[in-house]
Formats: structure tokens, sequence, C-alpha cells
């Protein structure tokens, strides 16, 4: 198991030596581990946090982060427990776990409300702060959130079985690229999430969708980004149960764009809704 996380630790060394801003990584303290962020953008700009996708690290962001990081302080999270470098000490095993994380990690950057965009697992978890702490969020992107608005897809979770019950790089490599139809990804950050599927874990939490009724009472300006041509979900049904659910919040469906291309591409609409 060494050999695999010496292996998984060089490719996070090799992808984020290719992060096209300059970054500072930090590490801050919570009651459910240490939290491993990575900082770029002017220290004077608007602070905006980010989360990836479960096992993606992240460095999921860095095809994104040009541009993000030209009008905001950028802090992209490696979640607690999961693949990356923020070992959990005591799991998260719910939403409210999750919300007290995150207040945690934005109270040791020192940060009070923030810009907030998380895509698949981690929009569901930005989720989870802002119906908790809607202070603490000034607005809200979900990148083709999942377990939100749509479960995955059938095909997806058949193609998704070979990696849950006997991981390994080449049937998460296998899953990227069936999803993805062969689309281009970058190289160096499917090194690490392939390698990542080959190192222990904490459990990740039981997702819920969350209740209606508090999704219609949320008034933190939210825009919901939606992979046209993704295969983990009904890229239909995710688009029509938001905008049904979550009326004030602007839907955002982008053609060509599948789950595991994300979140590189989403880039500019969220730059444009940020500002």
């Amino acid at each position: 198991m060494g050999d695999r996380r010496a292996a998984f630790e060089t490719a996070y060394d090799a992808a984020l030596a290719r992060w096209p801003v300059p970054v500072r990584p930090v590490d801050v303290g919570t009651r459910f581990g240490r939290t491993h962020v990575l900082v770029s953008g002017a220290a004077s700009a608007p602070p905006l946090v980010l989360l990836p996708g479960g096992g993606a690290t992240a460095l999921a962001w860095s095809g994104a982060m040009r541009l993000l990081a030209a009008v905001r302080r950028v802090h992209v999270v490696d979640p607690v427990g999961d693949a990356g470098r923020s070992p959990a000490t005591t799991p998260l095993t719910s939403a409210d776990d999750v919300a007290d994380w995150l207040a945690e990690v934005l109270d040791g950057l020192g940060l009070g409300a923030v810009d907030l965009a998380g895509h698949s697992y981690g929009g569901w978890q930005a989720l989870a702060l802002a119906l908790d702490r809607p202070a603490r969020v000034r607005r809200l992107g979900l990148v083709d959130p999942t377990t939100t608005f749509a479960g995955f897809s059938p095909g997806y979770l058949l193609h998704a079985v070979p990696v849950l019950t006997r991981p390994s790089a080449a049937r998460m490599r296998a899953l990227v690229r069936w999803e993805t139809g062969g689309r281009p990804v970058d190289d160096a950050w499917l090194d690490v999430a392939a390698l990542g599927a080959e190192v222990p874990t904490a459990a990740p939490v039981r997702t819920r969708r969350p209740d209606p009724a508090r999704l219609a009472g949320l008034t933190v300006p939210t825009l919901v980004v939606v992979a046209g041509d993704g295969r983990a979900q009904d890229p239909r049904q995710v688009a029509r149960n938001a905008g049904r659910l979550m009326p004030r919040a602007g839907v955002v469906t982008l053609p060509g764009a599948t789950h595991h291309t994300l979140p590189a591409g989403a880039e500019r609409v969220l730059t444009e809704f940020l500002r």
C-alpha cells in the first residue's frame, strides 16, 4: 500500500506543477482532520472556494483556474477523508457534518461570506453549507451536482460498479473514458484520479436529495451548470428539476460537456455569474 500512496503523491506533485497560475498550498485544522487547500489569485480579490467531485481532488479545477483566479482569490479544497491530501481523523457521516467541516475550513482560512462552487459530489457538499449556513455563501455555483436534482443513470452505475467493488487505476480510467465518450481530459489530472482509486479513503457520506422546501426557500443567488452530454445522470432531468425546485436559480446547460470533462469548460459561465 505504501507504493500506491507514493505513486499517488508523485502524480499529485506532477499535476500541481502544471497548475496554470501561481499557487500556495495551505493546511487548515478542523475537528474532522487537517484540510489541504490550494490558494491562487490576488489576495485583495473577493474569496472563491471550490470543491471537487468525489475522488477527483482539488486538481480537478486546474483547467478552470486561469480565468477564475483572474477575478477571485481562489481556495481549492481537497475534501477531508477523500483522495487527496486531507486525511480524516473523524469521518464525515452526514450533511450536518459536511456543513460543520466547511464552516471550520472557512474559519481557518479567515474567510467570512464567500462565493462557493462545487462539482459533482462537491456540488452537493456546497449546497449543504448554503442550506445550513446561508450567511456564509455570497453566491453558489453547482457544476453538474450529483444526487441533488437527479439520481445516477443506470448506465453510469453499471460502469462504476467495477470501480466501487474492486477499485483500480485501470477501472477508473475506463469509467472516465466511457463517460466522456473519448473527449480529451487533462492527462495529469486523470493520473491523479486513477491512482487515487487505489488509495484507501474514509467512507463517503450517504447522500440524499435535499428537501424541496429548503431548496425553494434558499435565497442565495445560485447557478446550476449542467453537462449537456453527460452520462452520469440525465442532463434534461437535472435541468428540469433544478428549474422547478429552485425557481430563483439560473440554469445553464453546456452542450458537448460531460460530467468528467467538467469543471474545465465551466469557468466562463462561472466567471460571468460571479461578476
